[in-house]
C-alpha cells in the first residue's frame, strides 16, 4: 500500500476530471456545443446571483485564472448577461441569461440524477457526509499549512570592500 495522504490527493485529482468529463458528456448529449464543461460549472456555481466578476472568484465560482475569458465567452454565447457597476465603472456584474437559467436547471437535474444512482454504486449519504467532512478537514488543513511554508531567506546583500585603485 502506498502514502494514504498522496493517494487522496490523486483521488482528488481524478474524480475532478472525470466530473468534468461527465460534464462534458451530458453537454453533448444536450446538443450544446457553445459552452465547455468549465463555464458550464461556473455558471451552475453562479446560480440566481449577481455578482462582479472579481466575485466569482471570491465566492468560489470558479478557481482559475482565466476567468475574464470565460466570462467573455459565456457572455459572447448568451448564457451571461453583464453591465458596469454604477456605483464602480471598472466593476462588471454578471448574470445569468434565460439560456444561462435553462442550461443551469439542465444540469441541477443532472446532479439530481447522479444523487439518486449513488445508491446503485453502493454509496450512502453517510458515505458522502463522511468523505465531505474528510475532504474540508484536509482542505482546512492545506490552508494552515500554507502559512506555514518555509520560504527561501532573502540574502542580506553583501557589502562590498571599498574600491582600490588599479593601479597604485
Amino acid at each position: 500500500m502506498g502514502n494514504p495522504y498522496l493517494e487522496v490527493i490523486s483521488y482528488v485529482e481524478r474524480l475532478h476530471r472525470q466530473f468534468l468529463e461527465v460534464v462534458k458528456l451530458e453537454l453533448e448529449g444536450f446538443g450544446i456545443h457553445d459552452i465547455n464543461n468549465i463555464q458550464a460549472m461556473m455558471l451552475f456555481n453562479i446560480g440566481d446571483a449577481e455578482m462582479t466578476v472579481g466575485e466569482l472568484t471570491l465566492r468560489g465560482c470558479y478557481l482559475g485564472s482565466n476567468v475574464s475569458y470565460n466570462v467573455k465567452k459565456m457572455v459572447e454565447n448568451e448564457y451571461l448577461g453583464h453591465q458596469r457597476s454604477v456605483h464602480d465603472r471598472r466593476a462588471i456584474h454578471v448574470r445569468l441569461t434565460e439560456k444561462g437559467i435553462k442550461l443551469r436547471d439542465s444540469l441541477t437535474a443532472m446532479h439530481r440524477r447522479h444523487a439518486e444512482m449513488l445508491s446503485q454504486a453502493a454509496v450512502s449519504a453517510d458515505d458522502l457526509h463522511a468523505a465531505g467532512v474528510t475532504l474540508c478537514r484536509l482542505e482546512n488543513f492545506w490552508i494552515r499549512a500554507a502559512d506555514f511554508v518555509q520560504r527561501p531567506q532573502r540574502l542580506a546583500p553583501v557589502s562590498s570592500p571599498p574600491a582600490q585603485p588599479l593601479f597604485a
